[in-house]
């Protein structure tokens, strides 16, 4: 032991270490629990900024991506606006266009943005190939990376529509693109052959400003290009901060709750070391002033004290790193499929620092009780022992002496006032334990709240379907790291229309309204719009009915009731500028109407704008979905099956909603709050046994006088146990309260970070009855922590006991 001095030193050390085997475990854990929360923490906070940062630098990322009518702007001009004042870099024009392909299978993908590009390099958007090549000819085409896997590989072929004589596209490559500028990739020749009157060819300009980091500026460059064109000229354009917010988003909801637990754990870490540290040195007066007898200095006292907690520390924050890192790969997957090539392992600048930091955090934490067993004097302490100074407590003896309560019971409940820092340090340790369980009940109940809301459609007990599926095959399994094709509310994906056949959607509704079991129902279409100041295609759900119950929680504003009227989600409002109130133009095939914002939606399915309004705006739309609710006390399966035996005949099908479950970064999230939960619980009540376990060997020769008197080994656990049940309440009137107000800041705040306002129902998920039970929490882990030493003490033999010193 030549780190610590001497090999006398060392034998100390050793000695105090095996002595002590609960406190060292104790301080193992602790650290364990704190540097594994402080990493996981740490590397989601790289991953929810800096690895787009670095993707974007590589690939040159544009800053602005314009879509140009090129009947209003020729190539030449819009060559000239690469050199506009404060254009750095400029690539294009490259023909694009829009089409919905079909794989092999038979299903169609979403509507895709194809880009003519000759090659992957340019000075702007640098498309990093991830496997395969580039596209060198017409019939090939390259794909977003998120697309691969086993339904589309290398080699696969892809029907550019549902129509009969649709060219095939043969997939030759996989790549990733920083900026999102399209979604697959082919000849300039092979884009100007797809295009047609229902998608017509546009061209794409990319382009890189001397300053673009505000919203401001952005705006202030789109402005620039306006006018360098013709009136009408640019059709949209795609800002580089909105995709960085949109890929951000996934690790950025996840700090803000792994930090609150990485502070608790760091918290209770602190007060566990300082107290096992400050019980070691309470209970070993007479071993310190034996060594200072036998020529032990003041300092190497300290540095023998310090070492027996740096030492079990060391063991805890070595297999904490290994743990958080383990803890942030299920967390980091979901954004490095992204980023694509980027590499999204743990910084190794977050492995160092926080064991760093931890060790000097307990270094800290230890060394105040170690430097007060370097001030006791020898004298002293060899005289004093181990013993608690006489009279402390004697008054709350004499208290709870008085209470109609069986003396044993009286006398655990005077027992904590006898070590009042004893006694606050496992009180703290109760509390926040109570604390971590309180945030995960509210935290673990708002993110199966926010699950709900996202899935209006599973709040129907059935789905109605205009559609039917004939002979076709199960859905592919969705491409690796993506998003398979849309599922039809049928299930499956939405397959074409020659597999089809359909429905009338009022000989459907008409079905419907005949069944008896019938309670309430509407109708829903989803399709793709224009809306005037958005750039791209608009996701948009129409309803036919009164569909309030199956509409988002709103954060401002109503639901839609008639015509007119349309809701949007919160980055609705930020892209277009508007608020609730404001008119919007949309468009819906051939017919446009002006609708007014009536409310804002709390929508978090991600960067795709969703609109919802009413299908009487719009003549020619029809629901092809209907969601029913049946009568109570009918079985749900009963009403599909009759329900579909009469609709199929006419093309359409019925089938029950079953519950839809947690999927996702959100079933993630619930994972590790868990998991959390139980780590600091475990610790919490480590740090009782701590505790209870140095009041037990003080008190052992008291305990053996009560044994000799007549106490039964059960009025002895009831002795040990009701030491620690005031402690327990105690700790959970104080953490129930803390852990409320902990999950009211960490929740906005998460929300925030997704860009989005958390609404009511999903911020007041506490019941009166829970807070009860979770208060009853702080009781069972301190009679948890207490159990061991108190059968301990009630096996441990009176002779024994009695020539205990």
């Amino acid at each position: 032991m030549i780190l610590f001095g001497t090999a006398a030193m060392g034998r100390v050390v050793r000695s105090g270490l095996g002595r002590r085997r609960v406190q060292t475990a104790v301080i193992a854990v602790a650290t364990m629990m704190a540097v594994a929360s402080a990493v996981v923490a740490g590397s989601l906070m790289v991953a929810a900024a800096a690895p787009f940062d670095h993707a974007f630098g590589k690939q040159q990322g544009a800053h602005i991506t314009a879509q140009f009518d090129p009947a209003k702007a020729g190539a030449a001009q819009l060559a000239e606006t690469g050199k506009l004042a404060g254009v750095t870099a400029s690539a294009g024009p490259y023909p694009s266009t829009a089409f919905r392909p079909v794989d092999q299978g038979g299903f169609q993908l979403p509507t895709l943005t194809l880009v003519g590009r000759s090659g992957p390099d340019g000075d702007v958007d640098r498309v990093d190939l991830k496997s395969g090549r580039w596209a060198q000819k017409p019939g090939e085409i390259v794909l977003d990376a998120s697309f691969e896997g086993p339904a589309i590989g290398i080699g696969a072929g892809l029907k550019a529509s549902h129509t009969a004589n649709a060219p095939t596209l043969s997939v030759v490559g996989f790549a990733v693109s920083a900026s999102k500028t399209a979604d697959s990739w082919a000849t300039p020749a092979q884009v100007d052959a797809l295009a047609s009157e229902d998608s017509p060819s546009t061209v794409q300009m990319l382009y890189r400003f001397d300053s673009a980091s505000t919203k401001e500026r952005i705006l202030a460059d789109r402005k620039k290009l306006a006018a360098s064109v013709g009136s009408g000229a640019l059709l949209g354009t795609q800002s580089w901060l909105d995709t960085k917010r949109a890929a951000d988003q996934g690790a950025a909801a996840t700090v803000p709750f792994v930090m609150a637990f990485g502070m608790l754990g760091i918290l209770m870490s602190v007060i566990i070391v300082s107290s096992v540290i400050s019980g070691a040195v309470g209970t070993s007066l007479r071993r310190i002033g034996i060594l200072k007898a036998i020529g032990f200095t003041p300092r190497e006292v300290v540095r023998a004290y310090m070492a027996q907690a740096l030492i079990p520390a060391g063991a805890g924050i070595a297999l904490g790193v290994v743990l958080g890192n383990l803890l942030a790969v299920p967390l980091l997957a979901d954004t490095e499929a992204v980023y694509g090539t980027v590499s999204l392992s743990v910084a190794w600048w977050v492995d160092v620092t926080v064991p760093v930091a931890a060790l000097v955090i307990v270094g800290l934490a230890a060394l105040i009780p170690a430097l007060r067993a370097g001030r006791l004097r020898t004298v002293e302490a060899i005289a004093v022992g181990r013993s608690p100074r006489t009279g402390r407590g004697q008054w709350a003896h004499r208290a709870m002496g008085m209470l109609p309560l069986p003396r044993p019971v009286t006398y655990g409940l005077a027992t904590p006032f006898t070590h009042p820092v004893r006694t606050l340090a496992m009180l703290l340790a109760v509390a926040f334990g109570t604390v971590a369980a309180t945030f995960a009940v509210g935290l673990t109940s708002s993110l199966t709240a926010v699950g709900t809301s996202q899935d209006p459609e599973g709040r129907a007990a059935v789905t109605v379907t205009t559609t039917k599926l004939n002979n076709v095959a199960p859905p592919p399994p969705p491409p690796a790291g993506g998003s398979a094709a849309k599922p039809s509310p049928a299930g499956g994906s939405v397959a074409s229309p020659s597999e089809l056949k359909v429905a009338d959607p009022a000989k459907v509704r008409s079905a419907i309204t005949s069944q008896a079991g019938t309670s309430s129902y509407y109708g829903k279409a989803q399709t793709e719009v224009a809306v005037a100041g958005a750039s791209g295609s608009v996701q948009a759900s129409l309803y036919d009915g009164d569909s309030r119950s199956g509409g988002y929680e709103m954060i401002s504003g109503h639901w839609i009731t008639g015509t007119g009227q349309v809701v949007v989600p919160t980055r609705f409002l930020e892209r277009t500028s508007t608020k609730v109130g404001d008119k919007v133009r949309v468009t819906y095939e051939k017919e446009t109407a002006n609708l007014r914002i009536v409310g804002e939606s709390f929508d978090t399915s991600g960067s795709q704008l969703e609109i919802h309004m009413d299908m009487a705006n719009f003549a020619s739309a029809e629901p092809s979905t209907f969601l029913v609710e049946v009568k109570t006390g009918l079985s749900a399966d009963e009403y599909a099956q009759k329900v579909g035996a009469v609709i199929r005949p006419l093309g359409g099908d019925a089938t029950t909603n079953a519950p839809s479950g947690q999927e996702g970064v959100i079933l993630i999230m619930s994972a590790m709050a868990v998991l959390l939960t139980l780590m600091l619980v475990s610790v919490a009540g480590l740090g009782v046994l701590n505790s209870v376990v140095l009041d037990t060997r003080e008190r052992i020769h008291d305990l053996g006088v009560c044994k000799a008197i007549g106490m039964s080994p059960r009025q002895t656990m009831s002795l040990v146990l009701s030491s620690v049940t005031a402690i327990g309440v105690m700790g959970g009137l104080i953490g129930v309260p803390a852990g409320y107000a902990l999950h009211s800041l960490v929740m906005p705040v998460m929300g925030r970070a997704v860009g989005t306002t958390m609404p009511s129902p999903v911020l007041d998920v506490y019941e009166p009855v829970q807070l009860l039970l979770l208060g009853l929490g702080g009781v069972v882990i301190a009679v948890l922590g207490a159990l061991i030493p108190a059968g301990w003490a009630a096996g441990a033999r009176t002779a024994t006991a009695l020539r205990t010193e």
